[in-house]
């Protein structure tokens, strides 16, 4: 449902988009209120991974006030100042840290101080993206928007699953004053595959095996395939035993397109896959990314749809492949916080009908006012 507006304070209902819209939120500086959260389920209000989500938010900004509603149906948030500096945070485990270093890099640049964060839970799922997923495509797309030499670190110290976690990752990003405007219009030709076949607590074997299952099918793509094994045992795994595998594909143009397949082997409601079925799986999906074309892998849609809006007043262009229900409603969220509209065109080529779309956008030249200046 679109944004009502009362006294000031948009107002939202229900649970779908809330990372993303107290995202804007934090950003835009206006204060936002969600309600009617799950009012219909046996088990009403936010769950725990969106109550620590919001724990987060509060540490990394200055001034903040939240009211949550006794049952958990209904929250209040008035964002405070985007602060940073170095943070350590537990995150939920029934969701991976993806889904909170996701929000953080949108943040990142905007903070008064360098962002340096430790991050502790579940690093491989098959709900959120991997962390190696956003090493290996989000990360790129933050560096070119930060352009210049700016360092952006991401260290996986620790992998870990569902259900005890354990996991545990480090991230470093410069602050920015004004975001580049880029222009992505042309993906080029993949040159490259790689990747990384996780064993946690397991035989080592079955690392071996999922990459010689994703081989075969990749092989028939492109030579150039490398997948590395990463078996964690004691000290560097987590509580409890998975595997799994994440593969990139780099493009001539500098591109890069994931896809990823995991199972953890102690979670309730969920058989265990084979080895080999997961390697094919994982490379069926990196194969279907590419497929889908565009400039940016589809996880990170909104990340950049993002740092186009708040970039400086000049035209932004990227070309995506078929936009993600959640880029869709992120879209309409923009336009509500910021007043930021984008032109949708579809892309059209000789002889084949084109899923690819190009969103040009105006930037609103959001400027980090909190960065010192020399």
């Amino acid at each position: 449902m679109p944004a009502k507006i009362k006294n000031g304070v948009l107002i939202y209902e229900g649970s779908n988009y809330l990372r993303y819209r107290l995202l804007l939120s934090t950003l835009s500086g206006k204060a936002v209120k969600i309600i009617n959260i799950r009012t219909k389920n046996d088990d009403p209000g936010l769950k725990e991974y969106e109550i620590n989500f919001i724990r987060l938010l509060d540490k990394i900004t200055n001034g903040t006030k939240i009211e949550l509603s006794e049952t958990g149906t209904s929250l209040y948030y008035n964002p405070g100042l985007l602060n940073g500096g170095e943070l350590e945070h537990d995150c939920s485990l029934q969701r991976g840290i993806a889904y909170y270093l996701e929000a953080i890099m949108i943040l990142a640049p905007f903070c008064k101080n360098h962002i340096g964060l430790k991050l502790r839970g579940v690093t491989n799922n098959s709900i959120d993206p991997s962390v190696d997923r956003i090493l290996g495509s989000g990360i790129p797309i933050l560096k070119k928007f930060l352009g210049g030499d700016n360092e952006v670190v991401l260290n996986i110290n620790k992998r870990g699953v569902a259900p005890l976690g354990g996991g545990e990752i480090y991230f470093k990003c410069p602050i920015s004053r004004n975001l580049k405007t880029i222009q992505l219009e042309d993906s080029g030709m993949v040159k490259r595959i790689r990747g990384t076949a996780n064993s946690i607590r397991v035989s080592p074997a079955i690392a071996n095996r999922i990459v010689e299952s994703a081989k075969s099918v990749l092989l028939k793509f492109l030579p150039d395939v490398y997948i590395y094994t990463d078996h964690c045992k004691k000290s560097n795994s987590g509580k409890s035993p998975g595997f799994g595998v994440t593969l990139t594909a780099e493009t001539t143009k500098e591109v890069f397109f994931s896809g990823q397949a995991f199972s953890p082997l102690m979670t309730t409601g969920s058989l265990p896959c084979i080895p080999e079925d997961l390697g094919k799986e994982a490379a069926m999906k990196l194969l279907d990314e590419i497929y889908r074309n565009g400039c940016v892998d589809s996880s990170f849609q909104s990340m950049t749809a993002a740092f186009m809006a708040l970039g400086k007043k000049d035209i932004c262009k990227v070309v995506m492949g078929p936009l993600t229900s959640a880029m869709i409603q992120f879209l309409r969220d923009m336009r509500d916080f910021f007043g930021v509209t984008f032109k949708i065109e579809q892309i059209k080529k000789e002889k084949e009908a084109s899923s690819e779309v190009c969103l040009t956008c105006l930037g609103i030249g959001y400027t980090n006012l909190s960065k010192r200046t020399l």
